[in-house]
């Protein structure tokens, strides 16, 4: 403050105010005579102490659209496109259980449905593959036949007695035996027993044999009907297991969280070693089978030389077999390339590697301040679970909205979106991906908010009570806006790639080989890029948890930062994600192996291979909840430390924020500087520099 009234002074003498905005980084200076003169000044970083609204267009945008979700649900309700799911329809556009109302040009419709509540489909094992529905023309009918009908005099009998007539309106039930029209206006011989669903009103046949042809194009190694029932009788004979198979990759899970902070600096090494190791190793073998191949081209080329006659079977031969030398001559240059790149980084990136060991160790100190970071995956699994599910049924919804429309090959009315009405699927699709992403970023800025809060509290014992609620509450109270554009930005993205990838499956055979190749380039491009930004949105949303700034500032001085520890980054993205991956790959296999084992008394492959299946798929997906919300800790770490360094060097009033572990590595770090600013200033003359101040006391234990 000194120096700036020694600045407002030099300037003829007028005085002048001065306004700090934490926000924008920049000093306002008002003068007495009018207008303002903006200064930009070095950015400023106040972690927790102010807040306010950011972004908050986008948040009005982003509920706007989701009104516009609930809009469609709406829409589908109202024009009854819920009810014909939920209680179904037939053939004629009647709405099962309901009386119904005259359909333009369609026969049979506008009938009196109330007494029959069940749709009865004539051939239920009509299955299009390719459009994943039934075929078959459906009825309503008053009861479901739970008993097979074999023959029509059973289908009449059956309709004498229930009141439930089988075949189509038209048809008489005491005249089924001798019509004609009954071979294709009746249920195909034999009828299977079915009973209804409890929901959706539905006769669904009691045996799902008919179904493996549908089941096939889903399951692609189920050959037949005898394997699908063995494969889904080894399911249901072990549910117990696979449930304890399930709460052991979870406890698993939280096991590896702990025990990475006590050994982190153990396994990464181990991990280091036998990466370095493993790239020595290959390379060794590449150069020893190029050697030995040589060696036994040269004694074959002797040999062919020394005879008179030679085959051209023993040419060929020859010819092979200097080929794959020369191939593996590649190979060889290329591992020993690859070596020498990774051992000249190992060397160059050893000290960022101990960086990473201290931040595992600090993220494994974090989760047992704030062991409610555990629950996370499980809020935000339920969370997209629940709108997954409302998503779907809208969905469902929408393929039973709109006008009648008669099927010209299958002669079946059908619900069809017609005019503008038909973009609401899509509309509805961009709302699956928005939602989702959006979903997910309020997890990574729930978590960042909770680490920021944990980083820069001194006194741990001062945390609040419930960290994790409290950067709910600022998250739902300031930033909401924040979360929606960047999850916004991740969808623009994404939507491209996935049409790309529709298109590329679409065309799959039919494109040329130049077509195919751009098609996947651009797919990878786009993926790339994905990537990119979700790594930069989730340091924009812990930037916005510092200092409560909005998306684009927070992503611009969160990428500064990155770039300025671009080696950093390096270390502890490759090395970090390298040690989380071999994780979840121990912990699948571990759970993997108690499923084999507990498995085993099931002597019959084909009973105990989806079961075991179903739990690796499990065991990585908690591995990989769990494992991703550590890997998010380690990065708002590492941001909150590089702008601890930054702007701190321990001195009184620039006191570090950081923990114990992580002040050990910047006091190796300063006093390996020191060696080296000593080894170099010894043959020069003396001269005296800025000594570099000590870390105030107590501060080391933050």
């Amino acid at each position: 403050m000194e120096q700036r009234s020694s600045t407002s002074g030099s300037q003829q003498g007028r005085p002048r105010k001065t306004v700090d905005n934490p926000y924008l980084g920049t000093e306002y200076s008002v003068q007495k005579n009018p207008g303002y003169r903006l200064r930009r000044t070095k950015r400023e970083w106040k972690p927790l102490e102010d807040r306010s609204c950011t972004d908050l267009p986008w948040f009005l945008l982003f509920t706007v659209f989701c009104v516009g979700m609930g809009s469609i649900c709406g829409f589908t309700i109202a024009t009854g496109g819920a009810g014909r799911l939920v209680f179904g329809y037939d053939s004629y556009g009647n709405t099962c259980g309901q009386r119904n109302e005259q359909i333009e040009g369609v026969r049979l419709s506008g009938l009196d449905q109330t007494d029959k509540k069940y749709v009865f489909f004539l051939d239920p094992c009509n299955i299009d593959i390719v459009e994943r529905k039934i075929k078959s023309m459906a009825l309503c009918v008053s009861l479901c036949p739970d008993e097979e009908l074999k023959t029509y005099q059973d289908l009449k009998r059956f309709a004498m007695h229930n009141g439930s007539e089988l075949c189509s309106y038209e048809l008489a039930g005491h005249k089924y035996p001798g019509l004609p029209e009954r071979f294709d206006k009746c249920p195909k011989l034999p009828v299977p027993p079915s009973k209804s669903l409890p929901v959706f009103n539905r006769c669904t046949p009691v045996d799902i044999s008919c179904y493996a042809k549908f089941a096939e194009a889903v399951v692609m190694f189920v050959s037949d009907n005898s394997v699908l029932h063995r494969l889904i009788g080894g399911v249901m004979a072990s549910k117990e297991i696979i449930v304890g198979l399930c709460l052991l990759a979870l406890v698993l899970s939280m096991i590896l969280m702990v025990i990475i902070r006590y050994i982190s600096a153990v396994l990464v090494w181990i991990l280091t070693a036998m990466v370095v190791l493993g790239s020595l190793a290959g390379t060794s073998i590449l150069w020893w089978m190029y050697i030995d191949r040589r060696l036994t081209a040269n004694k074959t080329l002797s040999k062919e030389t020394a005879e008179t006659t030679e085959t051209k079977d023993a040419k060929e031969e020859a010819g092979m077999t200097r080929d794959k030398a020369q191939v593996l001559l590649v190979y060889a240059i290329a591992a020993t390339v690859f070596t020498v790149i990774l051992l000249l980084l190992m060397l160059f990136m050893r000290k960022r590697v101990a960086l990473t060991i201290a931040l595992f160790h600090v993220a494994g100190k974090v989760f047992i301040h704030l062991p409610l970071l555990t629950l996370q995956p499980f809020c935000t699994f339920l969370a997209l679970l629940l709108f997954w599910m409302y998503w779907g049924l809208v969905l469902l919804f929408l393929g039973t909205t709109g006008n009648p429309v008669q099927n010209e090959e299958t002669g079946l009315t059908e619900f069809r979106l017609t005019g503008p009405l038909q973009y609401m699927t899509w509309y509805h699709a961009v709302g699956l991906i928005w939602i989702s992403e959006f979903i997910l970023a309020c997890q990574q800025m729930t978590v960042a908010g909770a680490v920021v809060t944990y980083y820069y509290t001194r006194d741990k014992t001062r945390l609040p009570v419930t960290p994790i609620l409290s950067s709910v509450l600022r998250l739902m109270r300031y930033h909401l806006g924040t979360v929606a554009k960047g999850s916004f930005i991740i969808t623009l993205v994404k939507i491209p790639r996935l049409f790309l990838m529709y298109v590329h499956n679409q065309l799959k055979g039919k494109e040329n080989a130049c077509a195919r190749c751009m098609l996947k380039t651009c797919i990878c491009c786009l993926w790339c890029l994905e990537k990119c930004l979700n790594y930069l949105n989730q340091n924009a949303y812990a930037a916005t948890a510092i200092n409560s700034t909005s998306f684009c500032t927070s992503a611009r001085d969160a990428f500064v930062i990155l770039v300025e520890n671009a080696l950093r980054v390096a270390a502890i993205n490759a090395v970090g994600d390298f040690v989380l991956f071999l994780g979840k790959i121990l912990i699948v296999t571990s759970t993997a192996f108690a499923g084999v084992l507990l498995l085993n008394y099931q002597r019959d492959y084909a009973e105990w291979v989806l079961p075991l299946i179903i739990v690796c798929l499990f065991a990585f997906l908690v591995a990989h909840c769990f494992l991703s919300i550590f890997e998010i800790v380690v990065d708002v770490l590492f941001l909150c430390f590089a702008i601890d360094t930054k702007y701190n060097d321990g001195t009184p009033g620039k006191e570090f924020y950081m923990d114990k572990a992580l002040m050990e590595f910047v006091e190796n770090s300063r006093k390996l500087e020191r060696v080296v600013e000593r080894g170099r200033s010894r043959p020069t003359v003396s001269v005296e520099g800025p000594e570099m101040k000590p870390m105030a006391p107590g501060t080391s234990s933050a």
